[in-house]
């Protein structure tokens, strides 16, 4: 019989198992994290409040400006009546922001704010300083978009804003709007100033000059305003946004406080605010034609420098036509009015929008053409406005 040797024996391995242990606990582990067994409980009580310490100094400036001036921001709240197309009679309402001027209860605003409210005999509400008044307008600007209110009722404790210049402001600097925005009021936003001495058409079909444009969002409500430096001083009066969609696109501008500072002691005196060069027209001629070579292709012509008005003052020339029955000639040949302080005039009926919002004392540089018909040339000659009623020395 054939004896055949034993194979060895095979011992089994414990990996396999150790594997499958492990994904059975893995499986474990994920089935009791999906289900939050894991997830701390949630404390039912407050959380502990870590000291922040102190503000950093430009949000204590804005802090600090918004606390003491915010007092003295209006809201403004206008009413009146308007009548459609078919005559019938229809209640208007708008808002927009002012603040306080001094003492008596004077708060400034923009004119078309409460542009309307005289004529149709509305009425003007005014919220300031936590107090409701009437308030009555004593006068408008319509060339500056400014008008003044009066405050009826005590006006006890009312602050008025520090007023600062305009004159040195710089691009970059800091920019602060308070004002009521689509009715929310006390609302605070801050930029810089973007640009100076920019120009832009109302839709009153007016020409302001010389505004501040800023990129603090302004918007509805904000009109009439004050935008403040870093200081809290009043340095412009915000007017107008430009914006396709009608809300603030980092757009805005403000009438600087130079001139609100020039025009409302004028409204509260019962003052004209329209600065006046002096000069008619010369019936129906208004313009004059100019050789292209002079730089000019025409410009205004006048009949009369009235005296005591600046044109006058400054040796202005006007024209003089002598009528013979039916034909007319030039008789003394005038000055030709070809631009304003650089803003080109092409007839009489463009002064005055050559003019602007510029006030009565200003001084701007008139251009006119001289010594027709022989020897015509582009002369520039500084001329003082005036308001009516206000001369003006000859020689000034």
């Amino acid at each position: 019989m054939t004896a055949y040797p034993s194979f060895p024996t095979r011992r089994s391995s414990a990996v396999p198992t150790i594997v499958a242990g492990a994904a059975f606990v893995l499986a474990i582990y994920l089935l009791l994290d999906r289900g939050g067994y894991f997830t701390p409980t949630p404390k039912a009580e407050p959380r502990a409040v870590t000291p922040r310490g102190d503000l950093a100094g430009l949000e204590q400036t804005f802090v600090e400006v918004f606390d003491r001036c915010s007092p003295s921001v209006a809201s403004v709240y206008t009413s009146s009546v308007v009548y459609g197309r078919w005559g019938e009679a229809q209640q208007a309402s708008g808002t927009g922001s002012g603040f306080v001027w001094d003492e008596a209860g004077t708060v400034v605003t923009n004119n078309h704010v409460v542009a309307g409210v005289r004529e149709s005999g509305g009425q003007v509400q005014v919220s300031v300083g936590g107090r409701n008044y009437r308030a009555t307008v004593v006068g408008t600007a319509p060339e500056h978009d400014l008008a003044v209110l009066r405050l009826v009722g005590n006006v006890g404790n009312l602050k008025p804003l520090l007023v600062g210049t305009s004159s040195d402001l710089r691009v970059g600097q800091t920019a602060i709007a308070i004002g009521n925005p689509f009715g929310f009021d006390q609302t605070m936003t801050t930029g810089i100033v973007s640009a100076l001495n920019r120009t832009i058409d109302t839709n009153e079909g007016r020409s302001l000059h010389g505004l501040i444009q800023v990129d603090a969002a302004i918007n509805r409500g904000n009109s009439g305003g004050p935008l403040l430096d870093s200081a809290g001083r009043l340095v412009g009066v915000t007017t107008a946004i430009f914006s396709p969609s009608g809300t603030s696109a980092g757009i805005g501008f403000a009438v600087p406080v130079d001139t609100v500072n020039a025009i409302v002691p004028r409204l509260l005196g019962g003052r004209s605010t329209t600065a006046k060069l002096g000069v008619r027209r010369l019936g129906d001629y208004v313009s004059y034609r100019l050789d292209p070579e002079l730089g000019y292709t025409s410009g205004a012509i006048f009949g009369t420098a009235e005296d005591n008005f600046g044109a006058a003052a400054a040796g202005l020339r006007p024209f003089q036509i002598a009528r013979s029955g039916r034909s007319e000639r030039i008789e003394q040949y005038g000055d030709v009015i070809v631009a304003i302080d650089g803003k080109p005039v092409r007839h009489f009926d463009e002064l005055g929008k050559a003019l602007g919002n510029r006030k009565p004392g200003d001084t701007v540089k008139v251009t006119v053409v001289r010594g027709l018909p022989d020897a015509p040339a582009a002369v520039d000659v500084p001329v003082q406005l005036t308001a009516e009623g206000e001369g003006v020395r000859s020689g000034m």
